[in-house]
């Protein structure tokens, strides 16, 4: 949602005009934010759709939105195509599933479509892993049936990961010489200063009189070779300068997509192992955009645990680098998400350096003694990753798929 969102203002300027297919929020799990509503072009067609109740397709095991919704899109975009000639259909969201319905509107509307890779769809990465997400099987089953069905016939691919695309490609030899390209997310500036016109309206989550260093964001087994460094290091300070190291918490937000009140903790029990967990506070439940922008901007300074999976690139990246925050990120060193941090002039630890230790400790200490500058970001790097940007690399993709369709 938010690679179409922070696109909308400059679709226009490169040539495409846009309309929007989505599900009314009323039938999302996630948290509504209103505010998101105020980003968008006033100017913009927005068509919403309806969906399933969840409490009726859960029992059948199909609970995601993308399969309750499914239904609802296809009958709304029939109708649109039967009304009005469109030039393009752009896929840009993790609910894979609705991505099939490209190749029936393809075959039976002649539109071609595109779709941008944020994740990966079908993936093996868990096949040898002792920590399975739930369903694993029955899952990852559905989701390599359906992705062929959608990459049949697709017309062209963006992805935020090289690799992403070339996995596809090599699955896949129908679609090699289809128009792909490797387009990160966008910085969105405007969003910095709607977070701070709004901070009234939300709760602060973080405690007062502490050092307090934030992640928001999903967590999981996959992101403890990144975080256990910290926590070690962490202890290791408790230790040896409790007065010092007890006036710093290390939070962590919306760690799990389960419903509220439902998610399980995957990185309390890592403190807990290392008895630090009087530190560590892991809210399970997701909270909104806006709310995390001002929980981050609250922060004294960021961290960002990278996953294990090397081809895993964070879309939050950019709400952290927006705030200006100190920021400390440790990410496979195979990671893209290091390339990104090193155009902006930010300095990552992969999380098999040899100094890596070294690094969070004099990151912790500097923070403890108030001696964390603001960051300075090299002009030209962040230039490469404006929304503004992106959203040109996007249309220019667009209009390959629209020359090799004629």
């Amino acid at each position: 949602m938010q690679r179409v969102r922070t696109s909308l203002p400059y679709f226009k300027q490169y040539g495409w005009e846009a309309e929007i297919v989505i599900v009314d929020a009323k039938y999302c799990d996630m948290p509504a934010d209103e505010l998101l509503l105020k980003t968008i072009p006033v100017d913009i067609k927005i068509h919403i759709v309806k969906a399933l109740k969840k409490r009726v397709t859960s029992k059948l095991g199909f609970g995601a939105i993308a399969f309750r919704s499914y239904w609802f899109y296809r009958k709304k975009v029939n109708e649109l195509l039967k009304a009005k000639k469109f030039d393009l259909i752009y896929f840009s969201t993790t609910q894979f599933p609705i991505c099939t319905l490209g190749a029936h509107w393809k075959k039976q509307f002649g539109v071609p479509y595109v779709i941008d890779m944020q994740d990966p769809w079908y993936s093996t990465h868990y096949d040898d892993k002792a920590q399975r997400p739930p369903k694993y099987k029955l899952v990852y089953t559905l989701h390599q049936y359906l992705e062929a069905i959608a990459m049949k016939s697709v017309d062209g691919l963006i992805s935020v990961s090289d690799s992403y695309i070339d996995d596809l490609k090599n699955r896949y030899p129908q679609i090699k010489e289809v128009p792909s390209a490797t387009i990160t997310f966008g910085s969105f500036e405007p969003d910095i200063k709607a977070a701070m016109n709004s901070q009234a309206a939300f709760i602060n989550l973080l405690q007062p009189g502490f050092k307090n260093i934030v992640y928001i964001g999903r967590g999981g087994i996959d992101m403890h070779n990144a975080i256990t460094p910290l926590f070690k290091v962490f202890k290791q300070g408790l230790t040896q300068q409790p007065e010092l190291y007890s006036k710093m918490k290390l939070y962590f937000i919306g760690t799990s997509y389960a419903p509220k009140g439902k998610g399980k903790p995957t990185i309390l029990p890592l403190a807990k192992k290392l008895g630090i967990e009087k530190n560590v506070i892991e809210i399970t439940d997701r909270i909104n955009y806006f709310h995390s922008l001002n929980t981050l901007l609250a922060a004294d300074a960021l961290f960002i645990p990278g996953s294990d999976d090397p081809k895993y690139t964070p879309s939050k990246l950019y709400p952290y680098l927006l705030t200006k925050k100190p920021l400390l990120a440790i990410f496979n060193p195979q990671s893209s998400a290091l390339t990104i941090l090193n155009d902006y002039g930010v300095h990552g630890n992969s999380y098999i350096a040899v100094n890596i230790e070294t690094a969070i400790r004099s990151f912790f200490l500097a923070l403890l003694t108030d001696k964390l500058s603001v960051p300075r970001y090299n002009t030209e790097g962040t230039a490469k990753y404006t929304s503004q940007s992106t959203t040109q690399k996007q249309c220019e993709l667009f209009n390959q798929v629209l020359i090799k369709a004629d």
